[in-house]
Formats: C-alpha cells, structure tokens, sequence
C-alpha cells in the first residue's frame, strides 16, 4: 500500500478559490446568462430586419429600429425570467419601460454602430447580419451594466 499523501494547509498550493473569486462567481454567471439572452436577442433582431426588409420591404434604416425594440423586448422578458431572476418582480410594465429606456445609451451605440456600417461599409448594406452583430457588441456592455444597476435591482430582503 503506498503511502498517504502529506496534508498541506489550504492556503499553501491549494485550487481552491480565494475570497474574491467567490465574490465574482455570481456576476459572472449573470454576466454569462446576460450573453445567452444577448445571443437570443441577437438572432431575433437579425431575423425581424431580415423579414422586414427583404420580405416586407421596409428600409434598413426603419427594419433595424422595429427590430431593435422587438429583440429588446425578447431580451427583457428573458433577463427577467432567468438572468436576474433575484430582482423585484413589481409592476412588470414599468420594469419594460424602464429597461427601454435604460438602453437608450446601449441603442445609440448598437443602431449608431449599424447604421454607419449599412451606410459605410457596402458588405454590410449587403449582409446586414454583419450590421447587427457589430452593433450588438457596441451595446452590449452598458445594457448590461444599466440592467443590472437600474432596472434588475435585487428585492429588497
């Protein structure tokens, strides 16, 4: 039989994580969930442009502001429901409003990011998909920032 391993203490080459990290464990799972419900977003606006464009004939320009409000309603109910499912459940059309109106900062730079690519950028005007994603990413880090802080605030105790 061979030997028993020598006991170390925990702080000495120990994996286990220190008080910091245990800390951040929390925000980064929002922080991943938030991306999940992002990617989801992310398709529901790439498909509503796509639909009213190429299929409804609207211009990019309006197609990309109808579409911005549908994938951002999508991704409030979704945030709501799974990624800060800790926040006040009060008055859910208020919550709506708010987070629209929260992500104004978040939309300017996504659609701002989108339309300079549709109007500068000729492979975007041609793929929008391209459009979307770099706007999506522009946003992504103040709407999450704005949900967390203003709108997906933990219930009171």
């Amino acid at each position: 039989m061979p030997p028993a391993p020598a006991e170390r203490p925990e702080h000495e080459g120990s994996s286990a994580p220190d008080t910091g990290t245990r800390r951040l464990r929390p925000l980064i799972g929002q922080m991943l969930r938030f991306g999940t419900v992002g990617t989801i977003g992310f398709v529901v606006d790439t498909a509503t442009v796509y639909g009213l464009h190429f299929r409804g004939g609207l211009d990019l320009y309006t197609a990309g502001a109808a579409a911005y409000v549908t994938a951002a309603t999508v991704t409030w109910a979704l945030n709501r429901a799974w990624t800060f499912r800790d926040a006040s459940r009060a008055r859910p059309g208020r919550q709506w409003a708010l987070f629209l109106l929260v992500q104004l900062l978040g939309f300017a730079l996504n659609r701002g990011t989108y339309a300079a690519l549709i109007a500068f950028f000729p492979p975007a005007a041609a793929h929008p998909v391209i459009a979307v994603a770099c706007g999506s990413i522009a946003g992504m880090g103040v709407n999450f920032l704005t949900a967390r802080s203003l709108v997906f605030r933990r219930a009171a105790p």
